[in-house]
Protein backbone atom coordinates (compact mmCIF):
# COMPACT_ATOMS: atom_id res chain seq x y z
CA UNK A 1 0.00 0.00 0.00
CA UNK A 2 1.43 3.37 -1.04
CA UNK A 3 1.26 6.27 1.35
CA UNK A 4 -0.20 9.39 -0.24
CA UNK A 5 -0.23 12.77 1.40
CA UNK A 6 -3.80 13.81 2.26
CA UNK A 7 -4.96 17.16 0.94
CA UNK A 8 -8.08 18.85 2.23
CA UNK A 9 -8.70 20.72 -0.99
CA UNK A 10 -7.05 20.38 -4.37
CA UNK A 11 -5.85 23.64 -5.86
CA UNK A 12 -5.55 23.19 -9.65
CA UNK A 13 -3.11 26.12 -9.98
CA UNK A 14 -0.82 24.58 -7.41
CA UNK A 15 -0.86 21.35 -9.41
CA UNK A 16 0.12 23.29 -12.57
CA UNK A 17 2.99 24.94 -10.68
CA UNK A 18 4.16 21.54 -9.45
CA UNK A 19 3.98 20.15 -12.99
CA UNK A 20 5.91 23.15 -14.36
CA UNK A 21 8.58 22.71 -11.68
CA UNK A 22 8.95 19.03 -12.53
CA UNK A 23 9.29 19.78 -16.26
CA UNK A 24 11.85 22.51 -15.54
CA UNK A 25 13.82 20.10 -13.38
CA UNK A 26 13.64 17.48 -16.12
CA UNK A 27 15.22 19.84 -18.67
CA UNK A 28 17.31 21.67 -16.05
CA UNK A 29 15.75 24.93 -17.22
CA UNK A 30 17.44 27.98 -15.74
CA UNK A 31 14.70 30.45 -14.85
CA UNK A 32 17.24 33.15 -14.00
CA UNK A 33 18.36 33.38 -17.65
CA UNK A 34 16.32 36.58 -18.00
CA UNK A 35 19.16 38.35 -16.17
CA UNK A 36 21.66 37.48 -18.86
CA UNK A 37 22.62 39.70 -21.75
CA UNK A 38 21.53 39.16 -25.33
CA UNK A 39 24.83 37.63 -26.49
CA UNK A 40 25.77 35.79 -23.30
CA UNK A 41 26.54 32.10 -23.51
CA UNK A 42 24.79 29.44 -21.41
CA UNK A 43 27.79 29.29 -19.07
CA UNK A 44 28.70 32.81 -18.00
CA UNK A 45 30.59 34.00 -14.95
CA UNK A 46 28.71 35.79 -12.16
CA UNK A 47 28.71 39.58 -12.34
CA UNK A 48 27.94 42.40 -9.87
CA UNK A 49 27.53 46.10 -10.71
CA UNK A 50 27.83 48.56 -7.82
CA UNK A 51 27.27 52.31 -8.07
CA UNK A 52 29.46 54.59 -5.99
CA UNK A 53 29.51 58.38 -5.76
CA UNK A 54 32.19 58.89 -8.42
CA UNK A 55 32.22 55.60 -10.32
CA UNK A 56 30.64 52.25 -11.08
CA UNK A 57 32.38 49.07 -9.98
CA UNK A 58 31.87 45.86 -11.95
CA UNK A 59 33.04 42.66 -10.27
CA UNK A 60 33.19 39.44 -12.28
CA UNK A 61 34.10 35.99 -10.92
CA UNK A 62 36.75 34.41 -13.15
CA UNK A 63 38.44 31.64 -11.12
CA UNK A 64 41.24 29.83 -12.90
CA UNK A 65 41.33 32.30 -15.81
CA UNK A 66 44.51 34.20 -16.61
CA UNK A 67 44.75 37.85 -17.62
CA UNK A 68 45.90 36.94 -21.15
CA UNK A 69 42.66 35.00 -21.69
CA UNK A 70 40.35 37.99 -20.96
CA UNK A 71 39.27 40.74 -23.37
CA UNK A 72 37.35 43.82 -22.20
CA UNK A 73 35.59 46.43 -24.32
CA UNK A 74 33.38 49.41 -23.57
CA UNK A 75 31.35 50.88 -26.43
CA UNK A 76 29.15 53.75 -25.31
CA UNK A 77 27.57 52.30 -22.20
CA UNK A 78 27.80 48.62 -23.25
CA UNK A 79 30.45 46.58 -21.45
CA UNK A 80 31.62 43.26 -22.93
CA UNK A 81 33.78 40.76 -21.06
CA UNK A 82 35.04 37.88 -23.22
CA UNK A 83 37.37 35.10 -22.30
CA UNK A 84 38.29 31.47 -22.36
CA UNK A 85 38.86 28.95 -19.64
CA UNK A 86 41.14 26.12 -20.72
CA UNK A 87 40.23 22.54 -19.98
CA UNK A 88 42.32 20.73 -17.40
CA UNK A 89 44.66 18.40 -19.33
CA UNK A 90 45.08 16.08 -16.34
CA UNK A 91 41.37 15.17 -16.41
CA UNK A 92 41.72 13.81 -19.94
CA UNK A 93 44.04 11.07 -18.68
CA UNK A 94 41.77 9.91 -15.86
CA UNK A 95 38.19 8.75 -15.55
CA UNK A 96 35.94 11.61 -14.37
CA UNK A 97 32.90 10.57 -12.32
CA UNK A 98 31.40 14.01 -11.94
CA UNK A 99 32.33 17.36 -13.45
CA UNK A 100 30.59 20.58 -12.47
CA UNK A 101 33.35 22.94 -13.51
CA UNK A 102 33.21 24.31 -17.05
CA UNK A 103 35.71 25.14 -19.73
CA UNK A 104 35.53 26.94 -23.04
CA UNK A 105 34.69 30.45 -24.14
CA UNK A 106 32.39 32.84 -22.33
CA UNK A 107 30.99 36.30 -22.90
CA UNK A 108 29.07 38.75 -20.70
CA UNK A 109 27.53 41.82 -22.32
CA UNK A 110 25.70 44.31 -20.12
CA UNK A 111 24.29 47.80 -20.52
CA UNK A 112 25.56 50.26 -17.96
CA UNK A 113 23.79 53.50 -17.03
CA UNK A 114 24.26 56.45 -19.39
CA UNK A 115 26.18 58.24 -16.65
CA UNK A 116 29.30 56.09 -17.26
CA UNK A 117 32.05 58.22 -18.80
CA UNK A 118 33.50 56.05 -21.56
CA UNK A 119 36.00 58.74 -22.54
CA UNK A 120 37.89 58.50 -19.24
CA UNK A 121 40.26 55.67 -18.46
CA UNK A 122 38.70 52.68 -16.74
CA UNK A 123 40.77 50.59 -14.34
CA UNK A 124 40.74 46.78 -14.43
CA UNK A 125 42.36 44.54 -11.82
CA UNK A 126 42.38 40.71 -11.76
CA UNK A 127 43.12 39.40 -8.28
CA UNK A 128 42.32 36.01 -6.73
CA UNK A 129 39.95 35.10 -9.56
CA UNK A 130 37.92 38.34 -9.27
CA UNK A 131 38.04 40.88 -12.09
CA UNK A 132 37.26 44.37 -10.74
CA UNK A 133 36.56 47.18 -13.19
CA UNK A 134 36.21 50.77 -12.03
CA UNK A 135 34.36 52.94 -14.53
CA UNK A 136 34.22 56.69 -13.76
CA UNK A 137 30.97 58.67 -13.89
CA UNK A 138 30.41 61.74 -16.01
CA UNK A 139 31.00 64.97 -14.11
CA UNK A 140 27.37 66.08 -14.40
CA UNK A 141 26.25 62.79 -12.82
CA UNK A 142 28.42 63.16 -9.71
CA UNK A 143 26.72 64.57 -6.61
CA UNK A 144 27.38 68.26 -5.95
CA UNK A 145 27.80 69.80 -2.53
CA UNK A 146 25.52 72.74 -1.78
CA UNK A 147 26.69 75.22 0.78
CA UNK A 148 24.24 76.83 3.19
CA UNK A 149 24.39 80.60 3.75
CA UNK A 150 23.61 81.96 7.16
CA UNK A 151 21.66 85.24 7.17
Amino acid sequence: MALVRYRNSIDPWREFERLRDEINDLFDYDQSSGNRGLFDRHVSPALDVIEGQDSFTVMCELPGIEQKDIALSLTGNVLTIKGERSADKEKDKEKVYRQESWSGTFQRTISLPQTVDGDKKADAVLENGILTLTLPKKEEAKPKQISIKVQ
